[in-house]
C-alpha cells in the first residue's frame, strides 16, 4: 500500500464521487478508478459502493477511513521534520568546552547565537580540558567544543579560530614583579618554577608559556604542576612560583595572585570552535558558523 493510494482513496471518501475526486487530483477519472480497485484488492474487501451518482463507503471502507484519515498530514509532518533535522534545526547538540573559556564572552555569545537561531535544539554541556574534548569529538561524544587548538589535532578535527588571547603574569602579590604599570619583562621572572597544568592536559597553553620564556631569553623551570588552572593560581598565591594565563583569567580574583601585563611581543593562545572532521553533523556545523558570527562581532 502506498501513500498514493490513500490520497485516492480520501478524495473519493470526500467527494463522493470519481469524476470530481479525479479533477481533485489532477488525473483521469479512469487511472483513479484502477488504483481504488488495486487498494480494494490489497485489502480483499470492497471499500465503496458505485451508485448512479457516484460512489459510497461501504462498512469496510468507513472503518478504513478512520485509521487513514491522519496519514497524509503525518507524512507531511514527518516530511518536514526529517527537512529540519537535516538542516540542523532539530535534535540535541553536544557541546564541550573548556573552564578557561567560561571567563571569555564569546562562549556565552556563541551559545546566546545558537539558541536564538536555532530554538527547538537542545544544548547539553560538557566541561572539560581541551585534551578531554578532543578525545569526545574523536570518540563520538561531542558534537562540537570550543577548545584550545593544537597542531596534533589537525587530522581528525575541523577547527576555527575564534578570538587570540594574550597571556599575562600571574605572581605571587608578594613578589616584587608583582607590583609596576608598565608592562613586565619576563626576564625577572627566570629565577621562578613556572607552574603549568600538565602537557597533555593542554598543549598549546603549556608550549605557549614556555615559547614566551625562551623568546625572552631563558629556559623556565617547571614547577609543580596542577590539573586546572584555577588549581596552578591556587599554587601561585602559595608562591610557589608563576605562571601565564590568558588574559580573561584575570576575572579570577584570588587572594595573593597579582596580574601583569607581558612586554611585548606578547604571547598569544587561541579558543577555537571545533568538530570531527569525518561526516560533522548539521547541528555541529550550525554551532560553529554561530560561533564564527559571534566572534566576529566580539572582535568588532
Amino acid at each position: 500500500m502506498e501513500l498514493r493510494h490513500i490520497r485516492y482513496f480520501l478524495a473519493v471518501a470526500e467527494e463522493g464521487n470519481f469524476t470530481r475526486a479525479a479533477a481533485r487530483l489532477g488525473i483521469g477519472q479512469p487511472p483513479l478508478s484502477l488504483q481504488i480497485r488495486d487498494l480494494e484488492t490489497e485489502i480483499g474487501t470492497r471499500l465503496f459502493h458505485r451508485v448512479p451518482h457516484g460512489a459510497e463507503l461501504t462498512e469496510a471502507g468507513r472503518a478504513f477511513l478512520e485509521r487513514v484519515r491522519p496519514i497524509p498530514q503525518r507524512a507531511l509532518e514527518a516530511a518536514e521534520a526529517a527537512r529540519r533535522a537535516e538542516r540542523g534545526e532539530t535534535g540535541v547538540l553536544r557541546l564541550g568546552f573548556t573552564g578557561t573559556s567560561v571567563l571569555h564572552p564569546v562562549l556565552g555569545a556563541s551559545i546566546r547565537a545558537f539558541r536564538r537561531r536555532f530554538p527547538d535544539v537542545e544544548l547539553t554541556l560538557e566541561e572539560a580540558n581541551s585534551a578531554v574534548l578532543l578525545g569526545g569529538l574523536e570518540e563520538d561524544r561531542l558534537d562540537a567544543a570550543i577548545l584550545r587548538p593544537s597542531l596534533s589535532e589537525a587530522s581528525t578535527i575541523q577547527a576555527f579560530a575564534l578570538v587570540r588571547e594574550h597571556l599575562v603574569a600571574a605572581v605571587p602579590a608578594g613578589h616584587p614583579a608583582a607590583s609596576g604599570s608598565a608592562p613586565l619583562d619576563l626576564r625577572l621572572l627566570r629565577e621562578e618554577p613556572l607552574l603549568l597544568t600538565p602537557r597533555r592536559v593542554g598543549t598549546s597553553l603549556h608550549d605557549a608559556a614556555i615559547e614566551a620564556c625562551r623568546a625572552a631569553g631563558f629556559e623556565p623551570g617547571i614547577g609543580q604542576s596542577a590539573p586546572q588552572i584555577a588549581s596552578v593560581l591556587s599554587l601561585v598565591s602559595a608562591e610557589l612560583g608563576f605562571s601565564l594565563v590568558p588574559d580573561a583569567l584575570r576575572q579570577l580574583s584570588i587572594a595573593g595572585v597579582a596580574y601583569r601585563d607581558l612586554k611585548a611581543p606578547v604571547p598569544h593562545v587561541e579558543l577555537a570552535v571545533a568538530y570531527p572532521r569525518q561526516r560533522p553533523s548539521r547541528l555541529a556545523m550550525n554551532f560553529a558558523e554561530m560561533a564564527r558570527a559571534a566572534a566576529h562581532e566580539f572582535e568588532a
